[in-house]
């Protein structure tokens, strides 16, 4: 997949935003730091507050607004007009593009996995982990993650919960012995559970095995988030991506990612150079 493919006979939706005078953004809002919150007065902070804010001073737009909406419901909304993007730690996947009939902007946040212990565990190394459960989240890439390690004999067992706190409690509780989630989840949950810490290096997300040859063929990263855009506007993803390359030229990204403690050397390679898988 080429991150700008798009037939170039559609006639495009730019236009109509600046008509409109307000890019609408869905979003599926989780309420969770650093992604997007609300504060006191209703305004909204976070990573993709920050990144919304300078695609539309980028893009000389007048105004974005986020319309906050179920996760369910965003593609559907966005393919009814109900919205003209998509910004919502959405991941970047063949998959998505292809079933789903959408186009996704170059990256410019990846998420990954960390083995999350207490401070005083015994765990020191992935040796450590033989014998261990870990808890992830249901239904997440995180949960993928950690049923992949136990596979590989780098723990016992997964006890897969509901919530992304939940984990947290049990690990406090004694109940199980490390969590799989992203270092998303992990900087969120840092203030309300103290003496985390993680062990080995961070944990990629693999490819579903019948996505792997186009994931291995993509630009991007897996893992990697998106702006999602429509079809037949090629027009206003060129927009994006014309103005993500300059954030990510001029340092704005990296300084964002800093901003809320989220950034790592891997946020500065999200785009694979050539030959690289």
């Amino acid at each position: 997949m080429a991150l700008a493919c798009a037939p170039a006979a559609h006639a495009g939706c730019l236009d109509d935003i600046r008509a409109a005078g307000v890019m609408r953004v869905g979003n599926g809002l989780l309420g969770a730091h650093p992604s997007l919150w609300q504060d006191r007065d209703g305004v909204y902070h976070g990573i993709d507050a920050d990144v919304l804010s300078e695609l539309t001073r980028r893009m000389g737009l007048p105004r974005s607004e986020f319309i906050i909406t179920e996760w369910a419901t965003m593609v559907p909304g966005l393919k009814a007009g109900r919205w003209d993007i998509i910004l919502s730690d959405t991941n970047i996947t063949q998959e998505r593009h292809v079933l789903g009939h959408v186009l996704f902007s170059t990256p410019y946040f990846m998420l990954y996995d960390y083995i999350i212990v207490p401070q005083d565990s015994p765990i020191h190394t992935l040796a450590d982990m033989k014998g261990k459960v870990i808890g992830s989240v249901s239904g997440t890439n995180d949960s993928a993650t950690a049923h992949r390690l136990v596979e590989q004999g780098i723990g016992a067992s997964v006890a897969d919960y509901d919530t992304f706190g939940d984990p947290f409690i049990a690990l406090r509780n004694g109940q199980i012995d490390a969590i799989v989630v992203d270092q998303g989840t992990l900087q969120a949950q840092r203030p309300h559970f103290q003496g985390l810490r993680t062990i080995g290096d961070p944990v990629f997300y693999t490819p579903k095995p019948q996505w792997a040859k186009a994931e291995a063929a993509a630009s991007y990263r897996l893992g990697s988030e998106g702006v999602v855009v429509r079809e037949a506007c090629p027009d206003l993803l060129a927009a994006i991506n014309t103005a993500l390359a300059g954030m990510r030229a001029d340092g704005t990204l990296r300084a964002i990612l800093k901003r809320y403690d989220v950034w790592e050397p891997q946020q500065d390679h999200l785009i694979k150079g050539p030959g690289q898988d």
